[in-house]
């Protein structure tokens, strides 16, 4: 099958040119089903997941078919919570950047209506709401719907089982009969079926089935962090585990770059590798990584296709995979002709979303996982020096080193002065840091718990962000260099 581009899906050069920026290099196995079909103007009915890049799906047909220059609202987006409202429409706005006459605007309960009446009096192109706010600028006649051209329902089963069926029928019909009409959902029971049934005309089906993980051998570890501290923790886990050689995926060409020259900085042997590279480059990496020059990968989905290495030892995902198949894909880099291997996931903010669905759909069990400490560094390390002197003492040949390690000894230094020296040299000081607080991200039946206990002392760290508090984040302190 041939693999799609974003420029074969015929998308106009602002969106193309947006999509350059967030560093996405190919459209997922979703997207690449449904573009094409939304952009000739079919009906869909998309079987997708949270996390699957359905936001983009529905969104680059639905920015290219907009009206620069009609201020009325051409495109309706309902979306079950508040907060779906607002992450749709902030990644919208980022796909429509270049797009500077599409006004977007989110609608939703828990924010003052004013402030939504004003942005829908100047006039807006899209409009992304639950479908209580709807119902309710519907009624105050500040939403006028006589104009929609597309109609998005996303995460349609979640609007079901939260009771507004009747809310979606009253809004639709508030629409003219001719639009296109969008339908994404996790699940395709029977109650989807029947809306789909009456209000879509011969809709087009899309569907991805996930591919099921087989490589038993592989140990699988979450942690939950915040996004500035993801580089402290893959250097504390690259010192913990020190894999021979480490593949790390991240999902855009910019942070490929920028974690390849961070862990260049830290003293880490890293080579990164991503579609823009010419063909004489890709090679060079590769030949380094094989080899052991490089012993640090940073690479994207696209780009380590046709990776065929076999002692990978660890898999990183510094960013959680857009898709639970890119994930398999990942992690089946390691652990190949039957050794063992792990593979570590950074999760951050509403990525733990993600987590739960790779781990539903991909019918694995990830485990939650805590950053070394300072002190596993250096018991760890301590015991990498003592099997290295093992080795030494069992394998070489010390008569020489004898002599002069005797000739050192006498009334100025001990046997074990010696020894403890060794052992500091092999080990080599570094910047002493306090060890990171540290909580795996709580399964729902901890989070019930968790409700009744007392609220923190105000000494306790609080995030300048509201929304990343209550996460289980960590924080470390001080950088750590390899080099010293």
């Amino acid at each position: 099958m041939k693999t799609i581009s974003f420029p074969d899906l015929e998308l106009s050069k602002e969106l193309e040119k947006a999509i350059t920026d967030l560093g996405f290099e190919e459209p997922t196995p979703i997207q690449a089903l449904a573009i094409p079909m939304l952009i000739e103007g079919h009906d869909v009915i998309g079987q997708a997941h949270t996390g699957s890049g359905k936001t983009a799906a529905y969104g680059l047909p639905l920015l290219g078919k907009m009206d620069q220059n009609d201020r009325r609202v051409q495109a309706l987006v309902m979306c079950p919570t508040r907060e779906l409202a607002i992450q749709v429409s902030e990644e919208l706005a980022k796909l429509g950047k270049y797009l500077p006459g599409i006004m977007i605007i989110p609608v939703y309960g828990g924010q003052p209506i004013e402030r939504q009446l004003v942005a829908l009096k100047k006039g807006v192109q899209v409009v992304i709401g639950t479908p209580g706010r709807i119902i309710d600028h519907l009624h105050r006649r500040s939403l006028d719907l006589s104009n929609v051209r597309v109609v998005v329902l996303d995460e349609a089963d979640e609007m079901l089982d939260m009771g507004f069926r009747d809310d979606i029928g009253d809004i639709l019909a508030k629409t003219p009969e001719k639009r296109q009409t969008v339908l994404f959902s996790a699940t395709m029971a029977a109650p989807i079926m029947e809306l789909a049934k009456k209000y879509q005309k011969t809709p087009k089906h899309v569907k991805v089935v996930h591919a099921q993980l087989t490589v038993p051998t592989i140990e699988q570890y979450y942690y939950e962090m915040r996004e500035s501290d993801k580089i402290e923790a893959l250097c504390r886990l690259l010192d913990r585990y020190n894999p021979k050689l480490s593949l790390v995926f991240s999902n855009t060409k910019r942070r490929v770059d920028e974690i390849t020259n961070r862990l260049n900085s830290r003293g880490y042997a890293a080579e990164g590798l991503h579609g823009d590279m010419s063909q004489s480059q890709r090679e060079r990496v590769m030949a380094k990584f094989r080899s052991g020059v490089t012993d640090i990968h940073i690479a994207t989905d696209v780009a380590a296709r046709g990776l065929d290495i076999d002692d990978i030892e660890a898999v990183f995902n510094f960013d959680v995979p857009q898709d639970p198949e890119y994930y398999v894909h990942r992690i089946g880099r390691t652990a190949r002709a039957g050794r063992s291997g792990r593979s570590f996931t950074f999760v951050s903010g509403k990525e733990v979303w993600k987590l739960r669905d790779i781990q539903r759909y991909a019918n694995v069990r990830i485990t939650p996982d805590f950053i070394p400490s300072d002190q596993d560094l250096e018991e760890q390390r301590t015991l990498q020096a003592l099997t290295k002197i093992r080795e030494a003492i069992e394998k070489e040949n010390l008569d020489n080193y004898r002599l002069r390690a005797q000739a050192m000894m006498g009334e100025e230094f001990t046997s074990l002065d010696l020894a403890a020296a060794l052992l500091f040299m092999t080990d080599k000081a570094r910047p002493k840091m306090e060890p990171p607080s540290q909580t795996p991200i709580p399964r729902d039946d901890e989070r019930r718990e968790r409700n009744n206990r007392p609220p923190r002392r105000r000494e306790a760290y609080k995030s300048p962000h509201p929304a990343s508090n209550n996460r289980g984040g960590q924080r470390f302190s001080g950088p750590r260099d390899r080099r010293s």
